[in-house]
C-alpha cells in the first residue's frame, strides 16, 4: 500500500497534536492522533500525561460512530499490551476503523511492531513509516530512555564572544540578553530534570524554577551535583515553593548526620552514590538512577567543570549555546573545562545545527558528535 500526498499532510496534523505533550508525558512518548473520513478531519487528541488515555483513545472517543470505516493517523505505533492503561488496538479495532497510517514504531520491546501485527491481524490496513524520521526526532529521549535505559543529555549555557560564562571567578553576573532567558525557561518548561554543579549553586544561588509569562511553566526536577555535600543548607532551591522536589547526588563517604541536616527540610532527597576515578559523582550511575525514577530528559547548566565531565563522558547529546555579542575578558570561567583536543581532527563537532536569532544574542544548537561514534 503506497503512501499518498494526504497521507503526509494528515500525520503532519497528528505531529502537530503530539508536539503539545512536549515535557509533560514522561516516562511516556509524546504521540498524536488525527481521524479522517472523506477527506475530512473528524477529531484530534493527543497523549497529555503518563496514566492517562493515549492519544488514539482522546481521538477515537471524541469521533464517536463516525470512526467507524475512516483512517486514523497515528505517529507511533498503537500499543498492543496493558500497562498503565489498557492496549489502544483493541479500542481501534472495536471502533470500527477501516485503516491505520504509523509514523513510527514502537521501540518498546512490549509493543515493537506488535500493535501492527494484531491489527492487520483483525483485518485492519495498516501503513507504516509515514513521517518517520519527523516522529523520531520529536520522541528522541523517549527512544534513548527506553532502547539506553538513559536520560537524553542536553547542554545549555550562556557565552560571551570569547567563550567565557562568566566575567570573573567565582562571581555571578548575566552573559546573554532577555530574550535568550526566555528561551532558556522554554527549554526547562520542555525537559524532565535540571542539573547543576555546587559551584553554580554557590555562586548563583539559583532557583532553577521555570519562569513563563501567565506561570504557564513546568518547574522541573531539581538536581545538584555535590560530591563532599558542600553547599549551605540556606540555599534557595533546598527551600522553594515548588511541585517539583530538588534531589541532591553526593558521594557514599559523606557524613550521615549531614545527610539527615539537609533531608529535614523536607524539600530535599540525598542520593549517596559511588565515585568514579575522576573522585567525583559517578555520572553515569547517576543518570541511570534518573532514568528508573522516569526521567527521559535532562538539562544540563553547568557550570565548566561539570560541562567538561559530560563532555568527556560521552554522555551530552544535544547542545544548546546561547551566544552574546560581547567579550568577557580573560579573568572569567571558561564553558567548558577539563576536556582535552588534540587538534582539528579531533574535535567534538556538532551536526544538524540550527540557528536562531534572540534579540542580539544567537542561539546555535546540534546534536553533539562525539568522536568515538
Amino acid at each position: 500500500m503506497l503512501a499518498s500526498e494526504q497521507d503526509y499532510y494528515y500525520m503532519g496534523l497528528a505531529l502537530k497534536e503530539a508536539r503539545k505533550g512536549v515535557g509533560r508525558t514522561s516516562p511516556n512518548p509524546c504521540v498524536g492522533a488525527v481521524v479522517v473520513r472523506d477527506q475530512t478531519v473528524i477529531a484530534k487528541g493527543y497523549h497529555k500525561k503518563a496514566g492517562t488515555p493515549h492519544a488514539e483513545i482522546h481521538a477515537l472517543r471524541k469521533a464517536g460512530a463516525l470512526a467507524s470505516g475512516a483512517t486514523l493517523y497515528v505517529t507511533l505505533e498503537p500499543c498492543n499490551h496493558t500497562g498503565r492503561t489498557p492496549p489502544c488496538t483493541k479500542t481501534i479495532v472495536a471502533s470500527g476503523i477501516r485503516r491505520v497510517v504509523v509514523g513510527m514504531e514502537d521501540p518498546n520491546p512490549l509493543v515493537d511492531g506488535g500493535g501492527i501485527s494484531f491489527l492487520q491481524s483483525q483485518g485492519v490496513e495498516v501503513l507504516s513509516g509515514i513521517l518517520a524520521a519527523e516522529c523520531r526526532l520529536l520522541n528522541r529521549p523517549f527512544i534513548k530512555y527506553i532502547t539506553q535505559g538513559l536520560p537524553w543529555v542536553v547542554m545549555k549555557a550562556g557565552i560571551s564572544l570569547d567563550g567565557r560564562i562568566s566575567y570573573q571567578p567565582n562571581q555571578s553576573g548575566w552573559i546573554t540578553g532577555p530574550d535568550s532567558l526566555r528561551k532558556a525557561h522554554s527549554l526547562r518548561d520542555r525537559v524532565d530534570a535540571i542539573l547543576v554543579g555546587r559551584q553554580t549553586v554557590m555562586v548563583d544561588d539559583p532557583s532553577l524554577t521555570t519562569r513563563l509569562p501567565h506561570g504557564k511553566g513546568k518547574d522541573p526536577l531539581r538536581v545538584i551535583l555535590d560530591t563532599h555535600l558542600t553547599i549551605s543548607e540556606a540555599a534557595r532551591l533546598l527551600h522553594l515553593d515548588s511541585t517539583a522536589p530538588t534531589w541532591i547526588f553526593c558521594g557514599s563517604e559523606v557524613n550521615p548526620d549531614k545527610i539527615k541536616r539537609f533531608s529535614n527540610t523536607g524539600k530535599v532527597v540525598i542520593h549517596q552514590i559511588k565515585c568514579g576515578t575522576d573522585g567525583r559523582v559517578d555520572l553515569r550511575e547517576m543518570l541511570t538512577l534518573l532514568a528508573r525514577a522516569g526521567i527521559t530528559s535532562l538539562l544540563v547548566e553547568g557550570g565548566a567543570t561539570v560541562h567538561g565531565s559530560f563532555l568527556s563522558q560521552q554522555l551530552i547529546d544535544h547542545v544548546n549555546l546561547f551566544i552574546a555579542p560581547i567579550f568577557a575578558g580573560s579573568s572569567g570561567s571558561p564553558v567548558v573545562e577539563g576536556v582535552d583536543i588534540s587538534g582539528c581532527d579531533d574535535a567534538l563537532r556538532l551536526q544538524n545545527v540550527r540557528y536562531m536569532r534572540l534579540g542580539e544574542d544567537i542561539m546555535i544548537e546540534g546534536d553533539i558528535h562525539h568522536r568515538s561514534s
